[in-house]
């Protein structure tokens, strides 16, 4: 390999976007009241979810990416994996009647507000099996720091 093309891939890793990820779950109950009524919802065919309005049960399964600034535990996974859990155990955030899409938004201003600046995906999945991927980019590019 030439100096150009070592200079070139050592450019492009310290450049690289970085990101952690986490997984947790949270049972909850939660309903989509409209469900009952909206007639492109209550279609009383093959297609009818009516039976959404009414309270159920799912367990919603969390992942959550954050932006670090280096390679070293910038933010250490089992630390902040711990904190999201902590906010639904400390009755921070509820999951109430939200949709995937409402609780990753509820989730996401509480990260912000711990990790400002970082760009933070976030995925809210209804049993591991329908949900939603928000991703909230800051446009602010990556930042190494010296370690």
């Amino acid at each position: 390999m030439i100096n150009a093309e070592r200079e070139q891939i050592e450019r492009i890793k310290e450049t690289a976007q970085r990101q952690i990820w986490v997984t947790f779950q949270k049972e909850g109950i939660h309903k989509y009241p409209a469900a009952l009524t909206d007639p492109a919802l209550a279609t009383g065919d093959e297609y009818d979810v009516s039976f959404l309005g009414y309270p159920h049960r799912h367990t919603f399964h969390f992942r959550v990416w954050i932006d670090v600034w280096h390679n070293d535990r910038d933010i250490e996974f089992i630390q902040f994996k711990r904190w999201l859990e902590n906010l639904y155990k400390d009755a921070i955030l509820a999951l109430d009647y939200k949709s995937c899409e409402m609780m990753a938004d509820d989730l996401y201003l509480q990260i912000a507000g711990k990790y400002p600046g970082r760009n933070v995906w976030i995925e809210v999945a209804e049993d591991g099996e329908n949900g939603c991927l928000i991703k909230y980019n800051t446009h602010r590019p990556n930042q190494l720091v010296s370690i």
